[in-house]
């Protein structure tokens, strides 16, 4: 029975300061070190022990990877990156202190541009301080593919192309899959697998540095209609 694992990265600075972070890299906290870590713990203790890992290309999602897989044992098991499973792209909200936009453009605005389906923030400008599009991880990524700004729809348009052609077929070959990338890309993966309205799932927070765990039917299907906060394992 295929198995899945989904982990949402360590606590990183930027959400310590409670800023929009999206494709702009930066480094686990203290704290967010310390969840990635106890996350392969219980993942072990459980005995759920990943036989191949998919994270993004943003270091937060990859040092919480590692991190886990350190406390496993299992530093050698394969572990692919792929920018589609990037955070979403919060275009020239990156950077912003989230309290501090609110004030700017009201709670209301700013609630849309956080949880909507289907609404992207204002798209980032080519010279923006935080512009992450001419990093050299992204060298081999089209240019007409690499966002100025994202809404959720948009990071369900990108991944789920490689969730089907991808990280479905490690798991048709029964690999016990960890996926080590962030809240709104892992949001779409579990809209998708869950079946979640695009309404709903405004309502879905994931925590930092918390496994998610799905056993799966051979069609990739669920085996049981568990909401996502009991499929927590902590």
């Amino acid at each position: 029975m295929p198995k899945l694992v989904l982990l949402r990265h360590g606590q990183s600075e930027w959400n310590l300061e409670n800023r929009f972070t999206g494709w702009y890299d930066v480094p686990l906290t203290k704290q967010g070190t310390e969840e990635a870590t106890t996350a392969g713990n219980i993942l072990s203790t459980a005995g759920l022990l990943p036989t191949i890992v998919h994270t993004s290309l943003q270091t937060r999602a990859i040092h919480t990877a590692n991190l886990a897989l350190q406390s496993m044992n299992r530093l050698w098991i394969k572990i692919n990156k792929d920018w589609r499973l990037n955070e979403r792209h919060y275009g020239a909200l990156t950077g912003l202190n989230k309290s501090e936009t609110a004030s700017i453009y009201g709670e209301d605005q700013v609630h849309i541009w956080r949880r909507s389906y289907d609404v992207p923030p204002p798209p980032m400008e080519t010279d923006h301080a935080h512009n992450p599009n001419l990093d050299a991880r992204y060298q081999s990524v089209p240019m007409h593919q690499l966002p100025l700004t994202e809404c959720l729809a948009d990071v369900e348009k990108r991944l789920l192309p490689f969730w089907h052609k991808t990280i479905s077929s490690d798991l048709h070959k029964n690999e016990l899959v960890l996926i080590a990338a962030h809240g709104n890309s892992l949001r779409s993966l579990i809209k998708h697998l869950q079946n979640i309205s695009s309404e709903n799932i405004a309502d879905l927070n994931i925590p930092t540095g918390i496994p998610i765990i799905y056993e799966l039917g051979q069609d990739l299907e669920l085996t049981a209609d568990v909401a996502v906060e009991d499929r927590y394992l902590s």
